[in-house]
């Protein structure tokens, strides 16, 4: 694969998923932020440009910094994570859909909410190194 085509797919990539963010932003039932995450990602690999302005920008960019360095997802995006996929759960239960596929679905829903309630929500604290130099 081409070096032009590598950074042409990445793009594409962080385009699409910068898309789906502003969408986020005018529907509610739309996350923002996951969407913003995989753009700055795919924006690091073939538009760093894309990327510093994600990084920069004065609301998204600190918990995109945030998810990099510590994997820390806030309070409140777990909430309403978790609130709409309750909701998306419980209208899945109710749909005609084959059975096997409600429980798949529905399972992996789980499964993310418990995974983003196991992350931190707040950077930790750095710990000052002890000094190793013997006291007298």
């Amino acid at each position: 694969m081409t070096v032009i085509l590598r950074i042409l797919i990445w793009r594409a990539i962080a385009v699409l998923a910068l898309l789906l963010g502003l969408i986020g932003l005018m529907l509610p039932i739309m996350p923002t932020v996951p969407f913003l995450l995989v753009a700055a990602w795919a924006g690091g690999k073939g538009w760093p440009a894309l990327e510093e302005k994600l990084l920069a920008h004065p609301k998204y960019g600190p918990q995109i910094i945030a998810w990099r360095q510590h994997g820390v997802v806030k309070r409140q995006p777990k909430i309403i994570a978790s609130v709409m996929m309750s909701g998306s759960s419980i209208m899945l239960a109710f749909s005609p859909v084959h059975i096997g596929l409600k429980f798949a679905v529905i399972g992996i829903m789980a499964t993310v909410a418990v995974w983003l309630w196991l992350r931190p929500e707040v950077a930790p604290q750095a710990v000052p190194q002890a000094s190793t130099k013997p006291t007298e």
